[in-house]
């Protein structure tokens, strides 16, 4: 199974981030403009920008939309999820997968050494596992069909 450093290979590391006394204006037009739907929250801690959390478009409908609030106004950090869930570059497309469906997130940030290295989407992680099954399924029907690559066999 490909890993998450692999899917950032393809991908790229580039990951979008907002400081965290923006407002939620701010960051849904950064998310329309880069037509993503999250966005790392950082602050500054020793000069360096830290991740402290995440704002997702679906951050924006149950806490803005839904209780009547103004993005204009409403400081990212009181919508943001602040339990930031996040995986390793080593970690397999399979297990990501089920860490995003079982806590219910479509964005995981890559962290390798308390330093951020990217972002997926459960997207990203779906065409991987969809190519890598066409694949299989290619090598399968040469297989079936006696075509598969490799030494010829006798039967006699």
């Amino acid at each position: 199974m490909p890993t998450v450093k692999e899917i950032l290979a393809k991908k790229g590391n580039q990951v979008h981030t907002i400081s965290h006394d923006k407002t939620v204006f701010e960051a849904v037009a950064l998310m329309n403009e880069k037509n993503i739907g999250a966005l790392i929250v950082t602050h500054q801690e020793e000069g360096q920008d830290k991740v402290c959390g995440i704002i997702s478009e679906r951050d924006y409908l149950r806490h803005i939309v839904l209780k009547g609030r103004t993005s204009r106004k409403t400081p990212i950090q009181e919508i943001m999820t602040k339990k930031v869930i996040y995986s390793e570059p080593d970690c397999t497309v399979e297990k990501v997968l089920n860490i995003m469906t079982g806590k219910r997130i479509r964005h995981l940030p890559i962290m390798e050494k308390n330093q951020l290295v990217g972002l997926i989407s459960i997207g990203d992680c779906v065409r991987t596992v969809i190519k890598l099954q066409g694949v299989e399924i290619k090598y399968l029907k040469q297989y079936i069909a006696d075509t598969y690559p490799g030494p010829a066999h006798d039967d006699t």
